[in-house]
């Protein structure tokens, strides 16, 4: 059977592999939502948009404290299982959206229309007479809250592999926030040049590997030959297998449309 996360040494790959993940995947989360911030505070001013930024971000750091320590009460099988299954799931969404988007067959998420939208949205809303901009302060929370959401999601859902590993998780998504917004004050402006469909199938192929792993652990399966000892090198092998898959869809589903197409 294999060894248990958080049973005896878990190994630097797994922490390595669990901070690069939340790190990625936590950077598309950040990116959407300095898109926003950025068009609510070049229009409306930045001091609220800040503020309902920063507000936001309390909350949900709160929320991560809180949860944190409580999921050392859940069985440790019954959370690989549960949170497996989540990640898996959602892994798998945004490897499909990121698959149909290389193929085609969605637009590509553009930054710059997004930030174009939403301050022309901003324009088109009632401005304060002084002191705090509701308007402003509402909408950067919200966007914080609504993207920070899934951030806190996949910090817990990843510090859930095992003991140990919320720090490595909670520190990739912190390095990513810090990151953009490094970034995004000095550019004051969306991180066009990002390639975020990239991003969506690097991520959703990490998450869905994970989640896969720790359906795995959580079910008490054993791995075949050396992976029997060294468990944490499945991680790399299911990386490998959803990335190849995902890989061959692309062609696979621009070749299906361009099919249907000719025959219609």
């Amino acid at each position: 059977m294999m060894t248990l996360v958080g049973h005896g040494d878990f190994g630097a790959t797994r922490v390595g592999a669990t901070l690069a993940a939340s790190f990625l995947a936590s950077l598309v989360e950040c990116v959407e939502a300095l898109t926003v911030v950025l068009a609510v505070g070049s229009v409306r001013g930045w001091r609220s948009a800040l503020a309902g930024a920063g507000l936001a971000l309390a909350v949900l750091a709160a929320i991560v404290a809180a949860l944190g320590p409580a999921l050392t009460r859940i069985p440790l099988r019954a959370l690989q299982i549960v949170v497996g299954g989540m990640l898996v799931l959602f892994g798998l969404r945004w490897l499909r959206k990121a698959i149909l988007r290389a193929a085609g067959l969605l637009p590509l998420h553009d930054e710059e229309a997004i930030f174009a939208k939403r301050s022309a949205a901003m324009r088109d809303g009632v401005r304060a007479g002084g002191g705090w901009d509701r308007v402003a302060l509402a909408a950067a929370f919200n966007i914080t809250m609504l993207e920070g959401t899934e951030v806190v999601f996949i910090v817990i859902a990843f510090g859930a592999g095992g003991t140990g590993l919320l720090l490595p998780a909670a520190g990739g998504a912190a390095i990513a926030l810090l990151v953009v917004i490094a970034v995004g004050a000095a550019l004051h402006r969306p991180l066009a040049r990002v390639p975020e469909n990239t991003l969506k199938f690097v991520v959703g192929v990490l998450l869905a590997a994970f989640g896969t792993f720790w359906l795995a652990e959580g079910a008490g399966l054993a791995w075949p030959g050396p992976l029997s000892a060294r468990p944490d090198l499945a991680i790399p092998f299911l990386i490998v297998a959803y990335l190849g898959v995902a890989l061959w869809l692309v062609p696979t589903c621009r070749t299906k449309v361009g099919i249907h197409s000719v025959e219609n």
